[in-house]
Order: structure tokens, then C-alpha cells, then sequence
């Protein structure tokens, strides 16, 4: 998989993590920087680790599935993207904001938006992709977004809401595609 795919893909898992964030900022607006710093990182380590453990699982998999494995990347990346785009969604209707300053409750919430990271990681299993740099660039792809979210939420407010996790969806759902299509137009 080239890098750009994996940048693409980055992207779209980080939005889920990039809308924390960004409602951390409009919560937190007194935020230090090493409170920021602490809170994408925690993210970018969940979000990159769990690629990997999702990629293992998938090694010890991949060999009795080879067959089906551009629908498997199609059902994850489509599943995934589309409960995106429904929790963006609802995000914009009930503009629930969650304080998660606590060490415990950070970490919940790190482990609950890099599900899908993992998930991603189990489809990479299934394709010609080096995990270790995919992870680390999905690491630092989430660093960053959290980062931005949580200076624009600082700025920006409420504005934004579930915008962001609904183009994340869609991210992932057109990668999910591409993948499909590029699998059946090689055969």
C-alpha cells in the first residue's frame, strides 16, 4: 500500500479523535500545552498501537481468508466509516461534550476511538502494507490532529460539532472502496 493510502487512512481515524479533541478545547479553552501534548499523546499511542495489534491478529487470520480479503477490507473500512458518519450525525443533534481530564477516563476514551484503528489494523493484515511505518504514521497523524482540534475547539467553539467525524466516516468508506475496486479490477 503506498503512503499515501496510509496518510488517507490516518486521517479518517484520527477525525473521531480530532472531534475529542476538539470538544476538549471548547471545554478546557485555559488549556496549557502539556496538558494538550499529554492528551494527543495518549491518543496517537492507542491509535498507532492498536493498528499493529489489529494487523497481528489479522497475520495469524489472513492465510485462510486470502480469498476474501478485499471484502473483508471493504465490509471493515464501509462498517466503520458508516458508523462514523451516524455517530457525527447524532453528535450534531445532541451536542453532548464529555470531560475526560481524568487519567482513567482519557484512557477509556483513547481505547473507545481506536477501535477502529484496530479494525483497520486487522484489514492491513490482508494487504502489502509495512506496520510498523503505517503505525507510526497513523500515530503521528493523530498527534497532530488532536493537537489542531484542541487549539481550534480552544478558538472555534461548538461550531464545528460532528462535521469532522462525518467526513472521517466518508474518509474511510472511499479507502474501503478503493481498495475493493483496485483488488477487483486486478483480477
Amino acid at each position: 500500500m503506498d503512503y499515501f493510502s496510509i496518510i488517507a487512512i490516518a486521517l479518517g481515524l484520527s477525525f473521531d479523535t480530532f472531534a475529542v479533541s476538539l470538544s476538549y478545547g471548547v471545554l478546557q479553552n485555559k488549556i496549557f500545552f502539556r496538558q494538550a501534548a499529554r492528551i494527543a499523546i495518549v491518543f496517537a499511542v492507542f491509535q498507532g498501537g492498536l493498528t499493529v495489534s489489529g494487523y497481528f491478529l489479522g497475520s495469524i487470520i489472513s492465510e485462510y481468508l486470502k480469498t476474501l480479503d478485499h471484502w473483508i477490507a471493504l465490509g471493515l473500512l464501509g462498517f466503520l466509516g458508516l458508523k462514523m458518519i451516524i455517530e457525527g450525525l447524532k453528535r450534531n443533534e445532541t451536542k453532548e461534550i464529555k470531560d475526560y481530564s481524568k487519567p482513567v477516563i482519557l484512557i477509556s476514551i483513547a481505547i473507545g476511538t481506536s477501535i477502529d484503528a484496530f479494525a483497520v489494523g486487522v484489514s492491513f493484515a490482508f494487504l502489502d502494507v509495512r506496520i510498523w511505518i503505517s503505525g507510526i504514521i497513523i500515530g503521528i497523524v493523530t498527534f497532530l490532529a488532536s493537537m489542531t482540534a484542541i487549539r481550534i475547539g480552544k478558538s472555534a467553539g461548538e461550531k464545528l460539532g460532528g462535521k469532522v467525524e462525518v467526513i472521517g466516516g466518508l474518509i474511510l468508506v472511499a479507502i474501503g472502496l478503493k481498495i475493493f475496486l483496485q483488488h477487483i479490477l486486478a483480477a
